[in-house]
């Protein structure tokens, strides 16, 4: 009981004084929003910052204004995205990686089963491009894997760091522009371990819709639920974990789009905060 009593007065006063240090300098406020916010690394903020940073989010979360939660997110992986991947490089290897591999084997049946030909893999947020050259040596029949990334330095550096491989792309965009302008049918997109729960409900079900009007479209979603999230009691998605991303209705966003399930499984991650789905879909 004590414990919980104090910690309901430490989140009164962070509160309060996040608010009081977000009115008192709202230059440094508007440079975190458009720096972004979604990510705590070690030292990256100041013990001031993180409290205006909290500030600012369960305000504009409690506005409904999930727009402008989704802008803060894309800011943060186009400014500090390299940062962050320079960061966790090795836990995606070794720990990430290996966690998620057996949905490409999963892929892998399930191509040798369409009579389609599929020629070309696209990563949406791919990051580091780890996953991305690795999967270019599981699935020798593809052409070309091009990968997608808010971030320009990192796209440069992924560019530079796999110039040995011919068969890899890497692209600064965001995805939906890039889809509006270069996607094609008889191609498979992927994200991996969290991409789409930064799109608002409407831009990811308007981005499922254009994926669908492309022709044959193979989809591997690798993305987090709030773990409290019921889709019976709310269809719709909901802003969850520190990060303050959304929790999407997969299902129901799929299956609206002109999609169906060849897969679907999901993993409790540490924490209990979230759990990882696993989604293979198609049109």
């Amino acid at each position: 009981m004590k414990n919980k009593i104090r910690t309901i007065i430490i989140n009164i006063l962070s509160n309060t004084l996040g608010n009081l240090l977000v009115f008192l300098q709202p230059h440094k406020a508007r440079e975190l929003s458009k720096k972004g916010m979604t990510l705590v690394m070690k030292n990256d903020l100041s013990v001031k910052e993180r409290l205006m940073r909290r500030a600012i989010l369960k305000k504009t979360e409690k506005k409904g204004n999930f727009k402008e939660l989704a802008e803060f997110h894309e800011n943060y992986w186009a400014n500090k995205g390299a940062d962050f991947f320079d960061a966790n490089n090795k836990r995606l290897e070794h720990i990430n990686l290996p966690f998620c591999d057996f949905i490409f084997d999963l892929l892998g049946e399930e191509l040798s089963k369409q009579n389609e030909g599929y020629h070309t893999l696209v990563e949406i947020g791919t990051g580091n491009g780890r996953v991305l050259d690795y999967l270019s040596t599981k699935f020798h029949g593809l052409d070309k894997f091009i990968g997608i990334d808010l971030s320009e330095v990192q796209t440069n550096n992924n560019t530079r760091y796999y110039k040995k491989n011919p068969k890899l792309e890497f692209v600064t965009s965001d995805a939906f522009d890039w889809v509006d302008k270069h996607g094609q049918g008889n191609t498979i997109f992927l994200t991996f371990m969290g991409v789409l729960e930064y799109f608002t409900e409407q831009k990811l079900q308007d981005f499922l819709i254009r994926l669908n009007s492309l022709g044959k479209i193979i989809f591997v979603a690798i993305e987090p639920n709030g773990i409290n999230h019921d889709f019976v009691k709310n269809p719709h998605s909901q802003v969850y974990g520190t990060e303050r991303s959304f929790s999407h209705n997969y299902p129901k966003l799929f299956k609206n789009s002109g999609f169906e399930f060849w897969h679907s499984s999901k993993k409790t991650l540490e924490g209990n905060i979230c759990f990882m789905n696993f989604i293979g879909a198609k049109n």
